[in-house]
């Protein structure tokens, strides 16, 4: 089986923290990874950002590419005008395909921008689309505090073509399915339930002082963790805001605790700071957190599992998630996480068991949850034993086969001629 993954807006093998990297990056190659592991051949394209960066690459193993396809300037483009470019992008893709000889069994692509460039390449090959969205732009709408935080109606044009022409959608958590059929009145037979996965071989509990000596922190620090784009919906200020409330109320006092924000731009000049960037800075200056919050900017997947392992928790404040990867490479990591209680964290993190979920922008709620776990280390150990055995039924290998299991029906029924429908899966136990 050959498969032609579409990941037109970001790069699988970039950076993670920017304002278009995150959870879908991290899904797109872990996922493709795991199908080379399983004798499926994939070539990932993506619209490439930097001239400089070869348009081949084979970072992924197995014989698995990643190819950086020229479409509009080389360099990195605001998403209203990157939908310009995706004709050129399906054009250079069909010229790859046919100066290498090779054709694609199945198309599978991931956001809705890659999911038009899969239209046309679906009537060209003749081939079915399995479609991913990620995230939803009536979603982020309905969740958007500032202006420019939502897509235009563009986004929800695009979508709802996507909606239409894929063989069949991959949602990420019950909630998103809802979402599709009440916000798009999607056809839920073309929905199948499944969660992303999680690299248990590289997400897992690592010695608390191990990890501590690893970041550079004293061994009886207490750390708090956010890792994530830096953007609004994100609610780092609420977290901000929360702090200030732990640190008034002795719950965090020592010389050496600290909030670590990973994400972000962080090492350029004050000018060229995001405008989510200054606001947070100027909110931590506010309430005079200036020594105990640390934004970091980005960092590599190898060094976040020491990141996740030194923290008493991880918290995921958001105003929306689709699905909440960094919640679940936390628990992997054998950390409790306090989240949100929305979208797809609402069924990821189990109240009680694998940390606590809380109302969004509620800091009150926020600091007396968290503070639970920084003054009791055992109740932190237990739901970190928990949440570390719970992230072990969404590693990739699992999830992996119930991806192929959904490619060998949508091929099957394309190949007959017949709808490719399925029925809906849930999420593991």
């Amino acid at each position: 089986m050959r498969i032609a993954m579409l990941s037109y807006h970001t790069c699988p093998l970039a950076t993670l923290g920017g304002k278009d990297t995150g959870g879908m990056n991290v899904y797109v190659r872990e996922l493709t990874r795991q199908l080379g592991q399983l004798g499926i051949q994939v070539d990932v394209f993506t619209r490439s950002q930097d001239e400089h960066v070869p348009h081949v690459l084979h970072d992924l193993g197995y014989g698995n590419r990643v190819v950086h396809v020229p479409a509009g300037p080389e360099i990195p483009l605001a998403k209203e005008e990157l939908a310009s470019h995706i004709p050129e992008f399906v054009s250079r893709i069909k010229e790859f395909a046919h100066f290498k000889g090779i054709t694609y069994d199945l198309i599978h692509s991931h956001y809705w921008m890659s999911g038009i460039a899969a239209r046309d390449l679906k009537e060209v090959w003749n081939v079915p689309v399995v479609h991913m969205f990620h995230t939803l732009g009536l979603m982020k709408k309905r969740v958007a505090r500032q202006p420019g935080e939502a897509e235009g109606d563009y986004r929800m044009r695009g979508e709802q073509a996507v909606l239409n022409l894929a063989d069949r959608i991959i949602a990420a958590t019950p909630a998103e399915l809802a979402q599709l059929q009440w916000l798009y009145q999607a056809d839920t037979r073309k929905v199948t339930i499944i969660p992303p996965g999680v690299d248990t071989s590289h997400f897992y509990p690592i010695p608390a002082d191990e990890a501590k000596e690893f970041i550079g922190i004293p061994a009886d620090s207490k750390m708090l963790l956010f890792v994530g784009r830096i953007e609004p919906l994100k609610g780092v200020d609420t977290l901000i805001e929360t702090i200030a409330l732990l640190r008034r109320s002795g719950a965090l006092q020592g010389p050496n605790d600290c909030l670590v924000v990973i994400g972000g731009e962080t090492d350029v000049s004050p000018q060229n700071l995001s405008d989510e960037m200054l606001r947070l800075q100027a909110l931590r200056e506010h309430y005079g957190l200036s020594d105990f919050v640390a934004f970091l900017g980005r960092r590599s997947q190898d060094t976040l599992p020491y990141y996740y392992s030194a923290a008493e928790a991880v918290v995921v404040p958001s105003h929306y998630e689709s699905f909440g990867m960094v919640a679940l490479e936390a628990m992997a990591c054998g950390t409790p996480v306090v989240a949100s209680q929305v979208g797809g964290l609402a069924f990821l993190v189990k109240d009680q068991e694998t940390g606590f979920t809380v109302p969004v922008d509620d800091p009150e709620s926020l600091a007396l949850h968290l503070r639970k776990l920084i003054e009791d280390p055992e109740l932190r150990r237990r739901l970190g034993r928990q949440a570390a055995e719970f992230a072990r039924g969404y590693a990739w290998e699992k999830i992996a086969a119930q991806i192929v299991k959904v490619y060998e029906e949508v091929l099957a029924a394309h190949r007959a001629g017949m709808p490719v429908a399925g029925p809906e899966k849930e999420a593991p136990a």
